[in-house]
């Protein structure tokens, strides 16, 4: 029989997000981590919940210029802001493990660089373990809380950004 290993906490915190400049303001505290550089964050939650909006306010904090758009179809959006190579992916569309491969997304997770990843979930087995992860909810009154968790270190390091 094998067991299956789950990724270790090593530390927690619930985040309370009334609006969505308090969603902005927590992607700025993050942005300003150089442990966020060659870092992987994983985003869970349901459809409408603030996964693409949170990375949109760290991609504009981190400096990307432009249109930002959710890899919902593409399934990888990459960007470039000072020098830092960022890989947004999005597994909601992602059905077959071989697709991994296919596009070269073992590659992408070598390089340096951030990855963030919406519907990670979907893509299960083929991901490394993340840095960081945030699990949005909606509450009742169109809030979000956010269940942040660091997996390693550089997840505490980060983790600590949002204190």
């Amino acid at each position: 029989m094998t067991l299956q290993t789950h990724p270790q906490i090593l530390g927690s915190r619930l985040i309370h997000w009334p609006d969505e400049a308090d969603t902005e303001a927590c992607a700025r505290r993050l942005a300003a981590s150089a442990a966020l550089r060659d870092a992987f964050v994983e985003l869970h939650g349901p459809l409408g919940a603030g996964k693409t909006t949170f990375v949109r306010h760290l991609l504009r904090a981190l400096g990307v210029a432009g249109r930002i758009k959710s890899p919902s179809y593409a399934v990888l959006e990459p960007h470039e802001a000072r020098g830092l190579a960022i890989s947004h992916f999005d597994f909601y569309r992602f059905e077959d493990p071989r697709e991994w491969e296919d596009a070269g997304f073992r590659d992408v997770f070598a390089a340096p660089g951030l990855k963030i990843a919406e519907w990670p979930d979907k893509a299960a087995g083929v991901l490394p373990v993340a840095d960081l992860v945030l699990a949005l909810r909606i509450r009742d009154d169109d809030s979000r809380e956010v269940q942040v968790q660091a997996q390693s270190a550089r997840g505490l390091e980060l983790l600590e950004e949002l204190a």
